[in-house]
């Protein structure tokens, strides 16, 4: 689970962004200002650090040239400042991505996800197993009973946010949304009910009878393992 420290002094968006980071499976370690976020290198590794630009006993852009002069983890600004200058500060000392507040929450998901995967995160990621079906995150294939299944970007991520909340209900606007960000289009209902149906064609036995991917009525769908 990748560990993310949040340098954030305040304190009620700190808490309301840790508690959503948890449930997209990161592990978060809050800090309140310069001093708190570098004693925090002392006693935990971090895979990347998400680092507000304004903190009550220092700056942002000390603590991240502080962190970039040690570490080679990727570091994001989340800043209510939308000045070109503070934004290119940010890049010559550093920062890997610059958030302007307020962000959409997946939007910062999924740029967190990128800035890993550039510093090689991907590679310590596990295989993720469902029935016959395996996802290897590293290689970037899905194998069924051993021999690989050919799939679009679009599929394999979608396959991906399935396997990685095994048994977990996910909404039909979850689903869309996830499509919406990877695709930059406007996704319709069909369209959802359409990329669901190429999964299934290419990872059940019998696509009409899920044994993988399941249906909630009303509600939306969850990968199992029977």
């Amino acid at each position: 689970m990748p560990n993310i420290l949040l340098v954030e002094d305040d304190k009620a968006l700190s808490r309301n962004l840790a508690k959503y980071l948890e449930t997209e499976e990161f592990s978060v370690t809050k800090a309140f200002g310069q001093t708190d976020g570098m004693k925090a290198f002392e006693s935990e590794q971090f895979d990347c650090v998400l680092l507000d630009l304004s903190l009550e006993d220092g700056n942002g852009f000390s603590v991240c040239s502080q962190i970039k002069a040690k570490y080679d983890i990727p570091v994001i600004f989340l800043t209510a400042s939308a000045d070109e200058s503070c934004t290119v500060a940010g890049f010559e000392i550093g920062a890997d991505d610059y958030i302007i507040k307020p962000f959409r929450p997946r939007e910062l998901v999924a740029r967190i996800k990128n800035a890993m995967r550039k510093y090689g995160f991907a590679s310590s990621a596990q295989p993720l197993q469902c029935g016959n079906i395996c996802i290897d995150p590293v290689k970037g294939i899905v194998t069924k009973d051993g021999g690989e299944i050919s799939m679009s970007a679009l599929e394999y991520r979608l396959l991906l946010l399935f396997f990685s909340n095994k048994g977990k209900l996910l909404s039909r606007d979850r689903l869309a949304d996830e499509l919406w960000t990877i695709s930059g289009e406007f996704v319709e209902d069909n369209t959802l009910n359409v990329y669901i149906k190429r999964l299934r064609d290419k990872i059940e036995d019998d696509p009409q009878n899920p044994r993988i991917l399941k249906t909630v009525r009303g509600l939306g769908y969850k990968a199992v393992d029977e």
